[in-house]
């Protein structure tokens, strides 16, 4: 190729890139117009709806022919659509903080950069956030693939009434952090949230044995820590390391190499069917012999697969306990009204928490490991 050449298409790039922007423009118009349309004929419409995101997105990934990478189109349509929607309002999404969390990065993946991130410092503090309506929506981690369910999380739902309205699948790769001036060899603590420590167990234990395992809110907390220690360490995310300005030491240390967590998206209201949902159910079962076996006989008699059972202590009544499930489909389709019926009759109480889409694994978006 000669230099003549390399020139020309650098030209051509030029051209279509001007001509991508000024589509982008014309696109943000068109939802602007439709703001002020919702504006003045149906004020009290909500001004998202995640059915019509979905359905655009799906539309585009199936409609790409490529040679632009099918992955990459979601990534970028979702900041389109959140920068055009951030002209009408932006979102605001609550979030176990602070910024650099997985959770972070699970709540941008969802709602794109152009939301307001509003980071909260406790998971019963995101649960707050969307039910006093200081917030639209609100993320927090549920179950991760190596270290089972998220207890607070779990323990938030007894007393709210929020309800789950979407999940999020996010590849969770954990990398260990250090000051720019420390050696792996001098590092004597190791901060990070529980959770992340617990997937880097064998890791720790064969490459820092001596070093403390000190326990903090977040892993983007454990970075901060670690900043300020001269001898501390983090496990976070490699955005936490360039928040804080540390050096990554090395990458992908937990010991399931498939790791990922699973998040859900708190709003007012469920979503709607899309013919591959899942519901989530908190039932309290009756004392006595076979409470168990009553609670899943409706949902078995139906062929309604159930994809997770989790028990958690009430906290009211001594050795009382409460039942989470997950089932496929939806609270709207015949069979599983019919197994929430009979569930009702069985159960002491029974609670939808949500039906909503399952999610499928979402790459990371570039720069954001």
């Amino acid at each position: 190729m000669t230099p003549s050449d390399l020139s020309s298409l650098r030209q051509a790039i030029d051209a279509v890139d001007d001509q991508v922007l000024a589509l982008l423009n014309h696109r943000a118009g068109l939802a602007a117009e439709v703001g002020r349309l919702k504006a003045v004929s149906a004020p009290e419409a909500p001004f998202h709806v995640p059915r019509r995101e979905r359905e655009v997105l799906a539309r585009l990934e199936a409609a790409n022919p490529g040679p632009f990478p099918s992955a990459a189109v979601r990534t970028v349509f979702q900041e389109v659509m959140s920068a055009c929607l951030s002209l009408e309002k932006p979102l605001r999404v609550a979030f176990l903080g602070p910024e650099g969390t997985f959770t972070h990065l699970a709540a941008r993946q969802q709602f794109g950069g152009s939301s307001q991130a509003l980071p909260q410092g406790t998971i019963a503090a995101v649960f707050q956030a969307v039910e006093r309506q200081r917030a639209d929506y609100g993320v927090v981690p549920v179950e991760n693939a190596t270290e089972g369910a998220v207890e607070s999380t779990l323990d938030a739902f007894l007393d709210s009434p929020v309800r789950i309205c979407a999940e999020i699948l996010l590849p969770v790769d954990q990398a260990l952090l250090l000051r720019p001036d420390l050696d792996l060899g001098s590092v004597r603590r190791v901060y990070s949230h529980p959770q992340a420590l617990g997937q880097c167990r064998r890791w720790l234990e064969t490459n820092l044995p001596h070093a403390d395992r000190v326990e903090a809110p977040s892993t983007s907390e454990a970075a901060r820590l670690a900043r300020e220690d001269a001898e501390g360490a983090a496990v976070a995310s490699e955005m936490a390391a360039e928040l804080f300005g540390l050096k990554v030491a090395e990458t992908k240390i937990q010991d399931l190499a498939a790791n990922a967590t699973r998040f859900i998206v708190l709003g007012p209201k469920a979503s709607e069917p899309t013919g591959r949902d899942r519901t989530t159910l908190l039932a309290m079962a009756q004392d006595g012999p076979g409470a168990l076996l009553r609670l899943l006989e409706p949902l078995a008699r139906r062929g309604l697969n159930l994809s997770r059972i989790q028990s958690r202590p009430t906290r009211r009544k001594l050795w009382e306990y409460a039942f989470f499930l997950d089932v496929e489909g939806h609270e709207a389709d015949p069979l599983m009204a019919e197994a929430l019926t009979d569930l009702r009759d069985a159960c002491a109480s029974l609670k939808v928490l949500g039906s909503y889409p399952q999610a499928t694994m979402q790459p990371l978006a570039e720069g954001a490991k």
